[in-house]
């Protein structure tokens, strides 16, 4: 049952792409776009701009569009706008922090990873191990529930630990590991957690402090807007560390950890893509974004969990069909395999069909790899704000169809 705040075809309405006629389970890879971010990517692209001042209307404008984009990014994530990093993607964030946070490390310091995560979570953090003589520790999830408890990195965090980093979300299978119990294990030990919330922050309420994060990384272009990456991190943290920047660009944070001119239009992009997100479910519009934010996402939660039951019954009933995302906790992607079929293929029948589900290992290679699916992954099908009953029988009735089901 959708919450009843929650129009899905008022929502669909703004999303042009959807005019093409496809049914989109590729958000998991990035998201369609609203008009609204268009829009703004567009007006700021067609706008007197130039680099931030307080001088020229220029200048004013493109600081006003830099703090605009730190304020909605800190509400979205319950954070301080002065913690708020922008970067080209999460991945360049993580690495330019990586090698920032191995300055300190050494052999005998240890860094624990998780084979759940997404390559941009694990290799950052192995090279920057390799490359200072540190130990990189490893904490598993079971292949058959894909659950990754807390228990996994008690029994790999040590005293000598500096750095966990994890999923909030498996971006293969769904996963959502416990991250309070987690970072408390970390903590307790006096390492920091690095949390990639590039999957969770397009599904789930994001209150960063409350996972338990030190630093968390998430990916405008997955929830609704353009590709860049955030960095969120406490003020207090980020004025402790000290990144390889250029000798005239400012010492200041966040600006220290920000490398080059911002992509201004990206910036407000990014802006609009939040406060679309705050108005997925119709609240008053004078309550505070962040207040909408929370409403919204319990609506978007119940709508995209409705939706996610109704595939589940009709795909898991396919004969020859193995389903990988089976935790307690998990976002509304289903990754799957059917006997006697390249996943290549199933993507190819349903692209036939209009319905986009892409395959592979989706850059979680290590979690694909334990999961013994190796290199070649499954198909993975992803729910996303836009998705209606209609797209769910689409996805369902092509399965069937093409693995010789019963409905």
């Amino acid at each position: 049952m959708t919450h009843p705040g929650y129009d899905v075809d008022r929502i669909r309405w703004h999303f042009p792409a959807l005019r093409e006629g496809a049914a989109h389970f590729d958000g998991p890879g990035g998201s369609q776009v609203p008009d609204t971010v268009a829009t703004a990517v567009v007006e700021t692209l067609t706008s007197a701009i130039s680099n931030r001042g307080t001088v020229t209307p220029a200048e004013r404008r493109a600081d006003r569009i830099v703090v605009e984009a730190r304020e909605a990014m800190a509400d979205l994530l319950a954070m301080d706008p002065r913690g708020i990093v922008f970067g080209r993607s999460a991945t360049e964030l993580t690495f330019h922090l990586a090698r920032t946070l191995s300055k300190d490390w050494g052999p005998g310091d240890e860094v624990v990873v998780s084979r759940l995560d997404h390559d941009a979570n694990i290799r950052p953090w192995v090279l920057a191990a390799e490359a200072v003589g540190a130990t990189v520790r490893w904490a598993d999830f079971d292949p058959a529930t894909g659950e990754l408890p807390p228990e996994a990195f008690a029994a790999v965090v040590t005293d000598r630990t500096r750095l966990v980093a994890v999923t909030a979300a498996s971006n293969l299978i769904g996963t959502r590991p416990d991250l309070p119990a987690i970072a408390e294990i970390a903590h307790a030990a006096g390492a920091l957690v690095w949390v990639d919330g590039v999957h969770a922050t397009a599904h789930v309420l994001t209150d960063v402090p409350e996972s338990g994060a030190d630093f968390w990384v998430c990916s405008p272009y997955k929830f609704l807007g353009p590709h860049l990456g955030v960095l969120a991190a406490s003020p207090e943290l980020l004025e402790s560390l000290h990144p390889d920047k250029l000798l005239p660009s400012s010492d200041a944070v966040p600006e220290r950890y920000e490398l080059g001119t911002l992509p201004y239009e990206l910036l407000a992009g990014t802006t609009a893509a939040v406060d679309f997100l705050a108005d997925l479910a119709l609240t008053d519009p004078s309550l505070p974004r962040r207040e909408r934010l929370v409403a919204s996402f319990a609506a978007l939660e119940e709508h995209e969990d409705g939706l996610l039951a109704t595939l589940e019954q009709r795909l898991r009933a396919i004969p020859g069909l193995t389903a990988y995302s089976n935790a307690k906790h998990r976002t509304p992607t289903l990754l799957v395999t059917v006997e006697g079929r390249d996943p290549q293929e199933l993507r190819a029948a349903l692209a036939e069909r209009g319905v986009n589900a892409p395959a592979g290992h989706f850059y979680a290679w290590d979690c694909s790899h334990h999961l013994g699916l190796g290199a070649t992954g499954g198909l993975r099908m992803g729910l996303a704000p836009y998705t209606n009953a209609d797209d769910i029988d689409r996805l369902a009735t092509g399965l069937e169809e093409i693995c010789g089901g019963e409905r």
